[in-house]
């Protein structure tokens, strides 16, 4: 599944909306951190691509909103991914942070790099950082 997080109820039902209108099915879930949209990873390139674009206009009007409020609200977004027992996970990163790391990276990429943190930082490999890359070149020979 490829999540998809909001602040706001009314951005997460535009979001819906717009993903049923590319005849997308979406299971919805609420998080202590917003509310997570979720659709299938099989939707094709050019569907995600449409879905991903759809975001970034919600998330930046979402930022919008943020701003505008009293109290000057720090502006969060979040990634979720999976721990190696199956538990998820919610990184909240500063909006500029994400949308660094989303120009060059795919949603589903960033994830990834979550996940293999999170594999290495609960199971620590025994072997050193040298080792593996020398055993990965010999290997390559």
């Amino acid at each position: 599944m490829i999540e998809y997080i909001f602040f706001s109820p009314a951005l997460r039902d535009a979001f819906v909306e717009y993903a049923q209108s590319q005849e997308v099915s979406c299971s919805l879930q609420d998080d202590a951190l917003g509310f997570v949209v979720a659709v299938p990873e099989d939707i094709g390139d050019t569907v995600e691509d449409a879905l991903e674009e759809r975001y970034a206009a919600l998330e930046r009007e979402q930022a919008r909103l943020l701003s505008e409020e009293r109290g000057g609200l720090k502006q969060l977004a979040g990634f979720r991914f999976d721990l190696p027992d199956g538990q998820s996970r919610m990184v909240p990163l500063e909006t500029e942070t994400a949308n660094r790391l989303l120009a060059v990276f795919s949603l589903e990429e960033v994830q990834h790099l979550f996940q293999a943190v999170a594999r290495c930082a609960l199971n620590p490999p025994e072997e050193h950082l040298c080792k593996v890359l020398a055993q990965g070149a010999a290997a390559k020979t």
